[in-house]
């Protein structure tokens, strides 16, 4: 009977030295309540809990990678849009993260989720596809700001996909090539404005000497007898003979 109750007393002191001896990773950090009250933060590495008087929450640093599901948004300009993100924080003050808030990693998540929407809600669907990085930014700093008091810190947002409607996509394919068709015109404007202007300029210089219009419609002459099956015949006629004709027939009038 004796052996008996002897062997009773070492399992019971195995089992509380078991219960009492926690081995703490690097990564981890122990929150210790004593009579549940909060005494410290301990680890890593062995640290001791006393039983029933002590008990702990472990806590773990690394940082968290969060997918947030995908969110029903309707933009500024009335389009809706699915979209998906995904958040990375870490944990910096144990004490806060187990006091303050229930359970962090669902109070992030929902942080994020009601944030995403009302973040993009502000903005049109251009705004949404051409500055992500800048509302990246405006996200991560809104659920840093508010997850502080939780001891949590929000270290990046990254916006991973925006999903469009079928007719939208169309939308937005119609819209671009317009404004490719613009940009042609307006190209092509400036183009004829520039030439313009530089056939002026020439015909002011050309006008300065007039053996230089000689030159020039000899000129165009032997560029059309080049031509390729060319059939025009031309017969060149010095401007001093026709403007002595032209003169008299307006004399005669």
């Amino acid at each position: 009977m004796v052996g008996y109750f002897v062997g009773l007393l070492v399992l019971a002191i195995l089992l509380l030295l078991m219960y009492a001896i926690r081995v703490l990773r690097e990564y981890e950090r122990a929150v210790v309540f004593f009579l549940g009250r909060f005494q410290t933060v301990k680890g890593p590495g062995l640290i001791i809990i006393i039983p029933i008087i002590q008990t702990m929450e472990r806590v773990d640093l690394r940082t968290i990678v969060m997918d947030v599901p995908s969110q029903d948004v309707i933009s500024r300009d009335n389009v809706s849009v699915k979209v998906n993100a995904v958040v990375y924080y870490r944990v910096i003050n144990s004490q806060s993260a187990i006091i303050n808030v229930e359970f962090y990693h669902e109070a992030v998540s929902q942080l994020a989720q009601t944030t995403l929407r009302s973040v993009l809600g502000k903005h049109e669907l251009d705004e949404m596809l051409s500055e992500r990085d800048k509302l990246n930014v405006d996200i991560q700093k809104i659920l840093d700001e508010q997850t502080d008091a939780w001891g949590v810190k929000v270290t990046n947002v990254e916006i991973k996909h925006i999903d469009l409607d079928e007719s939208m996509v169309r939308a937005i394919a119609q819209q671009a090539e317009a404004e490719r068709a613009r940009r042609a015109k307006v190209i092509h404007a400036e183009g004829e404005a520039q030439a313009a202007l530089k056939l002026t300029e020439a015909a002011n210089q050309l006008s300065q000497n007039p053996n230089a219009i000689t030159l020039r419609y000899m000129q165009t002459m032997v560029d059309i007898s080049s031509a390729n099956n060319s059939s025009t015949i031309v017969f060149p006629l010095p401007l001093d003979l026709v403007e002595p004709l032209l003169k008299n027939r307006i004399d005669a009038k």
